[in-house]
């Protein structure tokens, strides 16, 4: 479906380029457009580079493994479903740690590998479960303290203060994930009500007609 969202975009703007006369217009634009993508992701390289080897010295010093120790009491109550046991449970708690330090490379995978170990639970494999849904909303809105790629990002624009950005986001991804575990909660709890049955209406049978 995004695919097809940037092929019509990317359609209509040479369409409406050409029935202008701007087509020269549209032409410096892309071209200007991969340039600075160009510019922007060689600058990054070096900025990623460190804060990535950085984020890894405390993932290999054992700053993960503890976060996940931390976390694991908060995971088994938002993944009741999950067994304590099960695989699924250390990368979740793996991604969610990966998230919490700005791990975004480190995270994706972990989320991946707890989704198909979900996806073994999973009674009906063409419905996601409540626990996959949950933990692809932590995953989306998850808490950031160190948001490593906004600060490379700024690094690479010339911030004077590109850590700045630390307290927003923090505040902000926490408010988000608040509101991420509330809808959950309000959906889990909606799913586990019993259905509502309607009694089937009585319709009276007309009297026979007695014949002349």
């Amino acid at each position: 479906m995004v695919n097809w969202i940037w092929l019509g975009m990317i359609v209509f703007s040479v369409l409406f380029g050409a029935a202008n006369g701007k087509m020269e217009k549209v032409a410096e634009a892309a071209f200007g457009g991969a340039q600075t993508g160009v510019t922007v992701c060689l600058g990054l390289i070096s900025v990623l580079v460190f804060w990535m080897g950085l984020m890894r010295i405390a993932e290999v010093a054992g700053l993960v493994n503890k976060l996940s120790k931390l976390l694991a009491p908060v995971v088994r109550r938002l993944f009741p479903d999950v067994p304590r046991e099960h695989p699924a449970m250390g990368y979740i708690l793996s991604n969610m740690s990966a998230n919490l330090l700005g791990l975004g490379n480190a995270a994706t995978p972990m989320g991946i590998k707890a989704m198909q170990e979900l996806q073994k639970l999973n009674p009906d494999k063409t419905v996601a479960t409540p626990a996959m849904c949950t933990l692809l909303a932590l995953n989306t809105a998850s808490i950031t303290i160190v948001p490593t790629t906004i600060i490379a990002i700024r690094m690479n624009f010339g911030s004077l203060h590109p850590a700045d950005i630390v307290a927003p986001t923090l505040l902000a991804t926490a408010i988000s994930t608040g509101a991420a575990i509330l809808a959950d909660r309000w959906y889990r709890r909606k799913d586990r009500k019993p259905p509502r049955t309607v009694s089937p209406t009585y319709t009276p049978t007309p009297p026979a007609t007695k014949g002349g």
